[in-house]
């Protein structure tokens, strides 16, 4: 084992997660912890462009690298064009918790002599050390192993993002802007997922928001990218007039990170907004239907909630589908909405008194 304290010769650092919004969000943990080990290194982070937000303010973070390898820079010359910019930077260390082939090519050919990845990556051969990739652990836990010969050793886990005071600027206009009252409670819903079978119906999102308006008179702003807009819009259209708001596509990452904040309680399916609320603190009652939390994605800490249904298919897949390969769908309709109407007054009941 080496501790870090006694390897000056690391002056330089490279994290490379080129993955989605919340597995940058559970990245940062890791970041925190080789700043933690190597107080003086520089440490730099290559992100993709939609992520990257996520990284902006964040204190143990000197340069924040951008990889549009989906867009602009998908191409071959991009890519050589970059491993050559990484050259001239003369990395130390690389570490690299995305399992893709691309990011070990990356690091092994921009000359770092060490990187540390998973055994699991398709590019481990690479690695000039791998790291066990364990099955049954917290993506964040996983995340830190990477650091295991360094002896680091970090008390809090907890992801975390830096929204600036004019995301919360933003974020109070916004409100303003819609009429919700600043000084109410107010419940995030994320209706949203790349993966269909990971939504939970909309009608049931919006059953549980007009339960939390009528009962306890909670606003609700539902959130998510461009692309939960239009669905965001259908389950506000099916609320009393006053009782939600639609934030979709109108919020970078930290702003919605602010909004989070603001909220008592955040209601998503098993997407990124999940670790954003973490980060910001902010309790969660998550609903997984065909991947389960075993996979290490659930919710970090001791405050949230996760909604599922016990099936023999669960889980189906890794990531969820299109569509339930066998057509029935019950992991998501087996759940009502007033089971997890129940569970969110788990958390409400301590600022409401009992329901």
């Amino acid at each position: 084992m080496l501790k870090a304290e006694i390897m000056p010769s690391i002056s330089k650092i490279l994290v490379i997660q080129t993955a989605f919004i919340g597995d940058l969000v559970l990245t940062t943990p890791l970041i925190r912890a080789i700043r933690r080990g190597f107080p003086y290194a520089r440490i730099s982070v290559l992100a993709i462009p939609e992520t990257a937000d996520l990284l902006v303010g964040n204190p143990h973070i000197d340069n924040v690298i951008l990889y549009d390898k989906r867009g602009k820079e998908k191409t071959i010359r991009a890519f050589l064009k970059l491993v050559n910019g990484l050259r001239k930077e003369h990395f130390d260390l690389a570490i690299v918790p995305h399992r893709s082939f691309r990011s070990a090519l990356l690091a092994a050919l921009s000359g770092i002599s060490q990187r540390i990845g998973f055994n699991t990556s398709i590019g481990a051969f690479l690695f000039t050390h791998r790291v066990f990739y364990r099955k049954d652990a917290h993506e964040i836990e996983r995340n830190l192993d990477l650091l295991n010969r360094f002896e680091i050793c970090l008390q809090d886990k907890s992801p975390e993002i830096f929204p600036s005071s004019q995301d919360r600027e933003g974020v109070t206009e916004f409100l303003r802007e819609n009429g919700i009252q600043t000084s109410h409670d107010l419940v995030a819903i994320a209706p949203g997922s790349v993966w269909p079978t990971k939504c939970w119906p909309p009608e049931r999102f919006a059953e549980v928001a007009r339960l939390l308006f009528e009962q306890f008179g909670v606003e609700v702003v539902l959130i998510g990218g461009e692309t939960d807009r239009q669905l965001c819009q259908q389950i506000a259209k099916a609320l009393p007039s006053g009782a939600s708001a639609v934030a979709a596509g109108q919020m970078s990452l930290r702003q919605s990170a602010a909004l989070l904040e603001r909220c008592t309680l955040l209601l998503s399916n098993d997407s990124a907004p999940v670790h954003l609320s973490v980060a910001m603190k902010t309790p969660v009652v998550a609903i997984f239907g065909p991947t389960v939390p075993a996979f290490g994605f659930a919710p970090w800490g001791e405050n949230n909630i996760v909604v599922q249904k016990q099936l023999e298919c669960r889980p189906c897949g890794v990531h969820g589908s299109k569509r339930c390969p066998r057509g029935h769908f019950q992991c998501m309709k087996g759940i009502s909405p007033e089971q997890v109407f129940r569970e969110i007054c788990r958390i409400l009941q301590p600022r409401f008194g009992k329901h």
